[in-house]
């Protein structure tokens, strides 16, 4: 049998790995700030924003669900299981096989979706209707836009499986292209378009090309790259496909939430549809840089370890997730609430974007910010259970999360507006936080370390003081947009800078180490 031991790298630690994959992800953010920034000047919170957001969310909300999601969370525990089990030629087959299937039913999926854009649009943004031009021109972009569902699903295929294998930098940068072309057709393109705003969802489609593109050669490098190839009756596609149809619903709740969150949003006043935006974009900032990275880089571990059936460091390497996560996510949550004015009058009170549009985003981003760590959490304790490739019990959590964040979006938007719909989804994120955390614990799959009470009040007594040197900060609104974008951009780094000093130094005063982390992440890797 041959080994794959030619093809596999040297076995990266987990916070080698997670760093890795954030600094990629952090340049890619980065980009997208520049790339919202600079729709937000262009553009403002108008209804071709909202037109054009609709008609890039509904192929992107299909692509978190369906590939980021629900494909990528079953195949790579299956994928990691050959790689340790199989030889060379039978996983490059897997691969192949999986792939064909994959090809096939986006095929279906994206034919059927251009030929009924009009109806979905209804669909996802049922409040357009009272607004025919929004309505057409959504419509108008989707076609153009949901293409980039089969583009970006085998982009993410051919991530997950580079990933599973160690190689997790090419993958994290991929997504910089999407901000990279989007920014270039805003400017260079916009001017010869009939509606400039239409030259975005042309770049999303180029974008798409890109990416896809742009990881084959990487695949070719590692000899990974294969030929699609359709076979019925696969036993190991079989078993992708079967983890994956419940995980249609389960795996991407919180996308699913913030869809819910859209719908509603459209029957609410103009702009309500790209402040939800907006504000997404800022709480996906630490949440992509830090909690996404960490859940990508600990699926293909646990996977190993459940395959190896060794509980002990499986439990171990869930425990060194969540005090990560928990380490960066609470302060993240401070940050976006304490400086959620200061930081979009940074990055997106510009142009077109007014006074007004700065009020209505800040009451959304204080809301979901709320929910910041325990969006962070669900990502790695949901892998917690997909590694094990259990997928229905995410599943009905899920259900359940997606019933509260419908309910309490009912109750909270006639009060609140939109900043209602986001803290729905923070209110149900956190039910489904704690409901993964319970069962995993029930069934001892994950136990606690030792350490735990001492852990929390160190984190409370931190960002209790973190919070106050925030609050002293903060500002006035007329104060930051009378400066220029430099002076703002220079004084919120310093305030983040001094905040991030700060934070870490109470840290160190109370006895938290990162050689701490480094020396349980080397022995649990």
């Amino acid at each position: 049998m041959t080994t794959l031991s030619h093809i596999l790298p040297k076995r990266q630690s987990l916070l080698r790995s997670t760093s890795l994959v954030s600094i990629m992800t952090f340049c890619s953010r980065l980009t997208g700030f520049a790339r919202d920034m600079l729709i937000a000047q262009l553009f403002g919170a108008t209804a071709g924003m909202d037109a054009f957001l609709v008609a890039f969310r509904i192929p992107n909300f299909m692509r978190r669900l369906f590939a980021e999601g629900a494909f990528s969370q079953a195949f790579v525990p299956v994928l990691a299981e050959y790689q340790q089990t199989q030889s060379t030629d039978e996983v490059r087959t897997f691969i192949a096989r999986v792939a064909g299937q994959l090809l096939g039913i986006l095929t279906v999926v994206v034919t059927i979706g251009m030929l009924l854009t009009p109806f979905i649009i209804l669909i996802f943004a049922p409040g357009f209707a009272a607004h025919s031009a929004r309505a057409i021109l959504a419509t108008m972009m989707l076609k153009i836009t949901f293409p980039y569902l089969m583009l970006i699903s085998l982009t993410a295929m051919s991530g997950a499986v580079l990933n599973t294998y160690g190689y997790f930098g090419i993958p994290a940068i991929t997504p910089l292209w999407l901000n990279v072309v989007m920014i270039a057709c805003a400017l260079y393109l916009s001017p010869w378009c009939q509606w400039p705003i239409m030259s975005l969802a042309w770049g999303v489609l180029l974008a798409g090309i890109i990416q896809f593109l742009f990881q084959l050669p990487f695949l070719w490098q590692k000899k990974l790259l294969v030929k699609p190839a359709w076979v019925r009756g696969d036993k190991g596609v079989q078993r992708v496909i079967k983890l994956m149809i419940p995980a249609l619903f389960g795996v991407s709740i919180a996308q699913l939430n913030l869809m819910i969150d859209s719908i509603f949003a459209s029957f609410l006043e103009i702009g309500s549809v790209s402040w939800l935006y907006f504000t997404d974009r800022l709480t996906d900032f630490p949440l992509g840089v830090f909690g996404v990275a960490i859940a990508t880089v600990i699926l293909p571990h646990l996977s190993r370890r459940h395959a190896d059936q060794n509980i002990k460091r499986f439990s171990q390497a869930l425990d060194w997730g969540l005090r990560s996560l928990l380490i960066i996510g609470i302060p993240a949550m401070i940050g976006l609430a304490f400086f959620s004015m200061p930081l979009i009058a940074c990055c997106f009170a510009y142009g077109k974007f007014n006074l007004v549009d700065l009020i209505q985003t800040q009451k959304s981003l204080i809301a979901l910010s709320l929910g910041v760590p325990a969006f962070m959490m669900v990502k790695v304790l949901a892998s917690g259970f997909y590694a094990q490739q259990d997928i229905k019990t995410p599943v009905k959590i899920g259900a359940l999360a997606m019933i509260v964040n419908s309910l309490l979006c009912a109750l909270l938007i006639t009060p609140l507006a939109h900043a209602g719909l986001a803290l729905a989804s923070t209110l149900a994120s956190y039910v489904n936080c704690a409901l993964l955390l319970g069962i995993l614990i029930k069934r001892q799959v994950y136990r606690p370390e030792a350490g735990w009470i001492r852990f929390i009040m160190i984190l409370l007594i931190s960002n209790a003081i973190l919070s106050g040197y925030l609050y002293q900060l903060t500002g006035t609104a007329s104060m930051w947009l009378s400066r220029s974008p430099f002076w703002r951009l220079g004084l919120l780094t310093i305030d983040v800078i001094g905040a991030i000093g700060l934070y870490l130094l109470i840290l160190w005063l109370c006895g938290i180490r990162l050689n701490q982390f480094r020396q349980l992440n080397q022995e649990i890797a």
